[in-house]
């Protein structure tokens, strides 16, 4: 009997670090939800922002705000809502604030969604993406498809794709804020509203991964998509850098090109999205690209132009730098100067 009850109580302590044990590799691992971001659901929801009827999503214009409807109308879908710190999905962005510099833009806002932490809510992982673009010339419509349809969709998808981990309960331990920044094209207007009036203290703020422009190639990879450039990762934190090359190298297997992240690269992309209103204020970023094309702010950036495929691995890359950040152990270290 003795013997029984000793090997009773082994077999529930195996059985139960067993259970733990698979828990914690589940927790690390975002394989199983790196599989729900698909590129027919990246295309589906594409055709819908960068549509005509969205009148090139002008900062400030009805399109834009259309546009910016179907994506509250997609979180609401997938259970996310806004931050509990916010009153709505809206953060405004004032016409007073974006024309201090030029232009004569509208009333805009800021789109943010949210997914709680489990252990750490107070630290803050930002994926951040435009969905504006510059509107019409002449009744042509200036769709924005790549810049930055792809990387708008990329953030729905990547929420849905976190949506479905905390219902399994495997969501992330620190939260994530889903931040869809407008007048990029006018200054880089919402994100620099957003770190001049942060909902969470930057302090708070761990990184930020931002999208923009993730869905073609460009004509310094002719034979494949299977790249992205990567920019601006190793300028504040070591740590982001090695995450990203290897969540890439363990679930994506995508030709990281950093050749635009060369501190003395002429178009100095690393000063030209979003992601720089973060790292100028001390928080590690890192930009995610495919580089310009003939289509770049033309008319003919449209969808079908977008390859679903290279759309699809770019976004599960964020998702896995994302994961990363936001399970680990230990919030990532700042020990770079930013040049």
């Amino acid at each position: 009997m003795k013997k029984s009850i000793l090997l009773l109580s082994a077999l529930m302590i195996f059985s139960c670090s067993g259970a733990q044990q698979a828990e914690k590799g589940l927790k690390s691992s975002p394989e199983k939800y790196l599989k729900t971001i698909t590129a027919t659901d990246l295309k589906t929801h594409l055709y819908i922002v960068a549509d005509d009827t969205m009148e090139g999503r002008q900062t400030g214009e009805p399109g834009q705000k259309r546009a910016g409807q179907y994506l509250i109308d997609q979180y609401k879908a997938m259970g996310v809502s806004y931050p509990p710190a916010a009153s709505s999905f809206y953060q405004s962005v004032p016409a007073s604030f974006m024309n201090s510099r030029r232009g004569k833009l509208k009333d805009s806002e800021n789109i943010w969604a949210f997914i709680e932490g489990s252990e750490h809510p107070e630290e803050i992982i930002v994926i951040s993406a435009h969905y504006d673009h510059i509107g019409t010339e002449n009744g042509e419509v200036f769709n924005g498809a790549d810049d930055d349809g792809s990387g708008t969709v990329a953030l729905l998808e990547m929420a849905e794709a976190f949506a479905k981990a905390k219902k399994d309960g495997n969501g992330p331990k620190r939260s994530i804020l889903f931040l869809h920044v407008t007048g990029e094209e006018h200054g880089l207007h919402g994100s620099r509203y957003y770190s001049e009036n942060p909902l969470y203290p930057l302090a708070n703020t761990v990184a930020d991964i931002n999208i923009d422009m993730i869905g073609r190639r460009d004509d310094l990879h002719p034979k494949t998509n299977n790249y992205v450039y990567v920019i601006g990762s190793d300028r504040l934190s070591s740590e982001l850098h090695t995450i990203t090359n290897e969540v890439n190298d363990k679930y994506i297997k995508m030709d990281l090109d950093f050749r635009f992240n060369a501190r003395d690269e002429p178009n100095r992309y690393y000063f030209r999205s979003d992601h720089y209103n973060f790292a100028k204020n001390g928080i590690p970023s890192v930009f995610l690209f495919n580089g310009v094309h003939d289509d770049y702010h033309k008319a003919t950036d449209t969808p079908d132009k977008i390859e679903y495929d290279a759309l699809e691995k770019r976004t599960q890359l964020a998702f896995a730098i994302a994961w990363e950040l936001a399970n680990r152990k230990d919030r990532i270290k700042v020990d770079r100067d930013g040049q």
